[in-house]
């Protein structure tokens, strides 16, 4: 790796600081809805902007803190004109919109359980999340009435749906009701106070995507907003006032709700989202246009805006922060992106059921390919999997998170033996493994179901993929296992090269060999021009196959 320009960049200095202690206060009583709506609608934060969507279709639309709260509230007001009682789920289907951040949080406010969802999904995925959450409500965008109707199917428990876009009452034989959402909330001329609802309450339901059978609900509590706080201290590192932050991905995703909104709004930020174009040259513009000072994404983005843009630091001068998580950082990204704007990207890692809870910090130096530290407040250990043992410095073991941490799920939705599954004496096991080094640094392994176990050894691809990155000419690297047949599972690594690099597969299988253990090393590199990936940005592990490589090398006798 090249020389670091700074000491805030350093694979061997050690911390220099550890973090204060953190003292959970946590009410009997709070709403997610109005922590994040009504405590600035007044005041001097009431005028500024709260949400911001900018649209390629439709343009930009905001609202202030003042307004956000009168709509949020009115939303929750039209759920209990609907007959919507508190725990009632409401489905959400739309696009990055004003809309959404009104639909979710006036859930919240009206004791209702919001439940994020993709636009991307099938008829039969709706119709599954509808079954499972028991949803009697639906908000959409008009252009999906085709879909719904496909998946509101008999046993169901839709009795409501409301559609943005539309002006007027949809028709239809079915016995569901229709509202258009704009005059339905424009007809409520008084609001009854937010529902009442306990720190341990119920708040919002979240499907994780799984790679394998059905996604699986994770009911959170209201208290997940205070238990992200340390966020907001050590990984946003908010200032006071004014920041606006620019998140890339779409509200369905956790990682979005959070950092994109939830938690700027509690701290009476600007939140700012986008819907359309996801190409690179569109996130510089973006910052610039709307003075974000922190940009949030995934690396894939950030890899785009080098490789796509000739942008730099003057032409985003409001930006002062960066931020990713979902995938793992590279030294070779970090150290390409400083170059060119002078910021670091702090990294930040979670899961759907404790959201973010390692994080690389501003008061702390970087060590790439690390996620960084346990958060303050977060009494997250690695054991033994099977003794419950703590692990000694890098020795591998599981993250375990204690019952009590405020930012952990209640349960698993209508899944009482999976949730008891994952809880062993007072630990939530999360089935991420990873390391801690002698200076406190997490150094992530995989999910259980990630890790490779190929000819008696356990592989972690994305210790893999961290080596690969190293290569000067490798933007990005997907290790995974390939079944050659029923007794043989192979390490395996897909790669996008550097454009017009004259690098091959060999070379990378080469430079593999020679940086990791043996058994480490993948027996085929396949290189190809880029991954199948999420709506997000994340790489479909699952989706890659040989038949999209433009190349490869192996260390196999056979040919394939």
């Amino acid at each position: 790796m090249r020389a670091s320009p700074s000491d805030a960049f350093s694979l061997t200095r050690p911390a220099v600081q550890s973090f204060p202690a953190w003292r959970w206060e946590i009410p009997e009583f709070f709403n997610i809805g109005v922590a994040c709506t009504d405590s600035r609608a007044s005041g001097p934060r009431a005028d500024v902007p709260a949400v911001i969507v900018d649209d390629d279709r439709t343009g930009v639309a905001s609202l202030t803190f003042a307004e956000l709260a009168e709509q949020t509230s009115k939303f929750a007001q039209l759920l209990r004109e609907l007959g919507v009682s508190r725990g009632e789920r409401v489905l959400i289907r739309l696009p990055n919109c004003i809309e959404y951040s009104v639909v979710f949080l006036g859930s919240l406010k009206r004791g209702a359980i919001p439940v994020p969802t993709s636009i991307l999904l099938t008829a039969d995925e709706v119709a599954f999340l509808l079954r499972d959450s028991g949803a009697t409500v639906v908000v959409s965008d008009l252009e999906s009435w085709p879909l719904l109707q496909e998946a509101i199917q008999p046993g169901v428990d839709v009795r409501h749906v409301l559609f943005r876009g539309a002006r007027t009452p949809v028709r239809s034989a079915s016995p569901v009701t229709f509202e258009a959402l704009s005059p339905a909330l424009a007809s409520i001329a008084h609001t009854e106070p937010a529902e009442q609802t306990r720190s341990e309450d119920p708040a919002y339901l979240v499907y994780t995507s799984g790679t394998t059978g059905y996604p699986k609900g994770v009911l959170h509590a209201h208290r997940v907003l205070i238990g992200k706080q340390p966020s907001s201290e050590y990984w946003f590192h908010f200032l006071p006032e004014g920041e606006r932050v620019l998140h890339s991905g779409k509200y369905n995703w956790t990682y979005v709700l959070g950092t994109g909104l939830m938690d700027p709004l509690f701290r009476g930020h600007t939140t700012i989202v986008h819907e359309g174009s996801q190409d690179g040259p569109v996130w510089p513009a973006l910052i610039a246009k709307h003075r974000a000072t922190t940009f949030i994404g995934v690396p894939t983005l950030y890899r785009h805006i080098l490789e796509r843009t000739s942008a730099r630091r003057e032409d985003v001068p409001s930006l002062r922060h960066c931020m990713s998580a979902g995938e793992q950082l590279s030294s070779e990204l970090l150290q390409r992106w400083h170059e060119r704007f002078g910021l670091y990207i702090y990294e930040g890692l979670g899961m759907t059921e404790c959201s973010y809870y390692i994080c690389q910090t501003v008061s702390l130096p970087i060590r790439p390919g690390s996620a960084g530290f346990i958060q303050p407040g977060h009494d997250v250990r690695i054991l033994d999997p099977e003794t419950l043992r703590e692990c000694g410095p890098n020795e591998e073991g599981m993250l375990c998170i204690p019952r009590s941490d405020p930012a952990l799920m209640l349960r698993y939705w209508n899944r009482p033996e999976e949730t008891d599954q994952c809880f062993r004496d007072g630990w939530f096991l999360t089935g991420d493994y990873a390391r801690k080094d002698e200076d406190g640094y997490i150094w992530f392994l995989g999910r259980r179901d990630d890790l490779i176990k190929s000819f008696g050894y356990r592989v972690s691809p994305f210790e893999v993929d961290r080596v690969l990155r190293e290569h000067p000419d490798v933007l990005d690297a997907a290790t995974v296992a390939e079944e050659r047949d029923q007794n043989k599972r192979l390490v395996v690594s897909y790669v996008i090269l550097r454009h017009g690099c004259s690098t091959t597969a060999r070379d990378i299988l080469e430079y593999a060999h020679r940086h990791l253990a043996s058994y480490k090393a993948p027996k085929v590199v396949y290189v190809t021009t880029d991954f199948p990936r999420t709506r997000n940005g994340k790489t479909l592990r699952r989706a890659l196959h040989p038949n999209l490589a433009t190349a490869r090398a192996s260390t196999l006798a056979e040919s394939r």
